[in-house]
């Protein structure tokens, strides 16, 4: 069986054995991540030696744990739609300092972290989610939306995040679950669809949701110089990882003559 997802020495193996050049390890790494590398890694060092008494060492390790799994999203995703209503979707994780050495993030795997489907004549869409450590969150709602989008978007959004998220089995043992998605989807309209005269519309709906407390969100065309930029939060009262916010608007873009 051919391979399709290599890493480690394995890699290096296949990619020697098929002619691919190797370079050295060096020039994988750049002057800034490699400082940024040692200053965290002297961080931990120094405190570990600070932090004589086990018990105090572990009571501060699971304190940064339990802050880092409540508040630190790392991954940022984006979707688009052009003019011909063609849409696309992208995900960067970047990841969060000092995590383990050959870890393989949820943007290097296909279908997992985002997600971008052209139907044709029907309702064109594309979503991108952000979470940290479920990896069952990526996979499943990649799976899920193609098929409920092209009904109420709103409607299935809401289920998906409370049933098939929040609700989920695998992740009843979770104090908290935490993600956020967001979803673009057009179709095609005309303003006046008794004249023929009347040019092409692509009525473009986004959606965002999410669990965490807070959730950034950001929208631009092709004209605007910069990003407008929304803080969404949860309802008051609201439990975060228990929780669901969801919001979103419309818009109009104008196709280009044929």
């Amino acid at each position: 069986v051919s391979p399709s997802f290599l890493v480690g020495e394995g890699a290096y193996r296949w990619a020697v054995d098929h002619g691919i050049p190797a370079c050295p390890p060096g020039i994988m790494a750049t002057r800034f991540s490699l400082a940024a590398f040692k200053r965290n890694k002297r961080k931990l060092e120094l405190a570990e030696k600070v932090e004589t008494d086990l018990i105090q060492l572990k009571k501060r390790r699971q304190s940064n744990e339990k802050e880092n799994d409540s508040g630190t999203l790392d991954t940022v995703g984006a979707v688009v739609v052009d003019q011909e209503g063609n849409v696309a979707a992208a995900v960067s994780s970047g990841g969060l300092a000092l995590k383990h050495p050959g870890r393989v993030g949820q943007a290097a795997l296909y279908g997992c972290g985002c997600w971008a489907e052209n139907t044709g004549a029907h309702n064109p869409y594309s979503t991108a989610v952000s979470t940290s450590g479920i990896y069952y969150f990526y996979k499943y709602l990649m799976k899920l939306l193609p098929f409920s989008v092209t009904k109420d978007a709103h409607q299935a959004l809401l289920e998906t995040m409370q049933n098939k998220f929040i609700g989920s089995p695998f992740l009843a043992n979770e104090d908290g679950v935490l993600g956020g998605v967001i979803v673009l989807r057009c179709c095609r309209c005309s303003a006046e669809p008794e004249s023929s005269q009347e040019k092409p519309t692509l009525l473009v709906e986004f959606l965002w949701s999410h669990t965490t407390e807070s959730m950034c969100v950001g929208y631009m065309s092709a004209q605007d110089g910069k990003a407008k930029t929304h803080i969404s939060r949860l309802p008051p009262g609201a439990v975060a990882g228990q929780s669901v916010a969801i919001e979103g608007g419309v818009c109009r873009l104008e196709s280009p003559e044929s």
